[in-house]
């Protein structure tokens, strides 16, 4: 029986070591045509084959967040699955604590159960794709995690966190939520986009993609923690550039409203950030009155 031995390379990548027949099966498995692939110029100038591999086979890698993935494809073939450390993570995390924390840092209102939820998921797995729609509380979800790891990392080197959002109203628009759940703003959190300087002290990096994506890798070595708001929204390239930079950020969390576009670009956000889990829905919103 063939077994796959999975190891962690670092907070991006996986290395996935087994037969040589097996790699090429696991290749195709993580090949994809990109979406519009037809009417990209690399393709109609025959450079490329309008194919998204997610498993190198020269390297043996594949993003952390697929594990999942490579479990299944594995189970599905009978195959053995060896893991290194690090590689599954669940942190017992009690939930009633967590409830309790959330609502202990200075907000007007009581936290909502689903949002308890999705904070108690991201500290139980380390790294997830939060699916939340619009009107969710989405910053709120945002914001305790941040005072959360704040605290947790405030004396290690790696201790900042970046939150990434794809527009300039967005930053000001989680920069004024922050500010109006009661925190000192102008002492943790600095805003980055065209005009303001990317060197900080603060605790808490909150930027644009655009803003990001062009700087050099030494510049993410700060960062212990990031989050990406609307990631949906993200081209796909910049945020793949971003994310493999952040080669020691051991946490990870992307959040999205929608996840209706192609399978590929679902997977290189579950690849990057983490498994999908499903915070609430529209419906379930409307029905609790929490919504109209």
């Amino acid at each position: 029986m063939d077994t796959l031995i999975i190891e962690k390379k670092d907070e991006v990548y996986l290395t996935v070591e087994c037969d040589p027949n097996v790699q090429r099966e696991i290749s195709e498995f993580f090949t994809f045509y990109v979406p519009g692939y037809k009417f990209m110029p690399a393709f109609r100038n025959r450079m490329w084959d309008g194919k998204i591999r997610l498993f190198s086979q020269k390297y043996k890698e594949i993003y952390f967040g697929l594990f999942p993935y490579i479990k299944s494809f594995a189970e599905e073939r009978g195959y053995n699955i060896v893991c290194g450390e690090d590689v599954e993570i669940d942190n017992k995390v009690d939930k009633d604590i967590v409830e309790k924390f959330a609502n202990s840092l200075g907000q007007s209102f009581k936290v909502r159960d689903y949002q308890v939820d999705a904070i108690h998921h991201s500290l139980r797995f380390n790294r997830t794709l939060l699916l939340s729609p619009t009107a969710s509380g989405k910053s709120f979800i945002i914001y305790a995690l941040i005072r959360y790891y704040t605290h947790l990392l405030k004396d290690e080197p790696k201790s900042r966190c970046l939150l990434i959002v794809p527009t300039t109203s967005l930053v000001e628009q989680m920069y004024t939520d922050f500010e109006s759940y009661g925190w000192n703003v102008k002492n943790n959190c600095h805003r980055l986009y065209s005009g303001y300087s990317n060197i900080t002290d603060k605790k808490v990096l909150i930027s644009t993609w655009q803003s990001l994506y062009r700087l050099p890798k030494e510049y993410f070595d700060q960062f212990g923690v990031v989050f990406g708001d609307e990631a949906h929204l993200f081209k796909a390239k910049s945020l793949t550039e971003i994310m493999t930079k952040l080669i020691d950020c051991k946490y990870r969390i992307g959040l999205t409203g929608t996840l209706d576009g192609a399978l590929t670009h679902k997977l290189v956000l579950e690849g990057l950030f983490g498994a999908v889990n499903k915070v609430t829905s529209t419906k379930k919103l409307i029905d609790k009155k929490q919504l109209s």
